[in-house]
């Protein structure tokens, strides 16, 4: 599974690739990649081809949450989440999935994501990954 995470902050990003990294070496079949701005995510989704992007709302270069979604939405054929801090996150799911986008039905807070265990525990990275794709994890999901 090819997966874009736009997250700017850098002590998540570091987070991030750790679980990445830990990811691959257990041979699980997950491809991270990361960007820290939209524009950067914008050339990405022009370059590569993902089965998910995790998109945090508030990024340094977009003017709004609105503009974040609505430039990343419209840019492939792929799995969007929200993961983020905004109070906008579940109302702009609830907009994406209204509009037909194949988003994840539920927003993640991102204060609330145990990012530093995806590092320690790259099966729970794994499943994570899949139950956000619409499957039910590594034990009962198809890959």
């Amino acid at each position: 599974m090819k997966v874009l995470w736009v997250e700017d902050h850098p002590k998540a990003s570091e987070m991030l690739l750790a679980a990445g990294v830990a990811a691959t070496r257990q041979r699980l079949p997950v491809d991270l990649v990361l960007a820290g701005s939209l524009l950067e995510a914008e050339k990405k989704l022009r370059l590569e081809r993902f089965d998910l992007v995790m998109l945090d709302l508030r990024l340094p270069d977009s003017m709004d949450e609105d503009t974040t979604v609505t430039r990343v939405a419209s840019m492939g054929d792929f799995r969007l989440a929200v993961v983020s801090a905004s109070d906008k996150r579940q109302s702009m799911v609830d907009f994406l999935c209204k509009v037909g986008c194949n988003c994840a039905p539920k927003a993640i807070a991102k204060e609330d994501l145990a990012m530093n265990e995806f590092s320690r525990y790259p099966d729970k990275f794994y499943d994570f990954l899949l139950e956000v794709m619409g499957g039910t994890g590594a034990k009962g999901a198809v890959a």
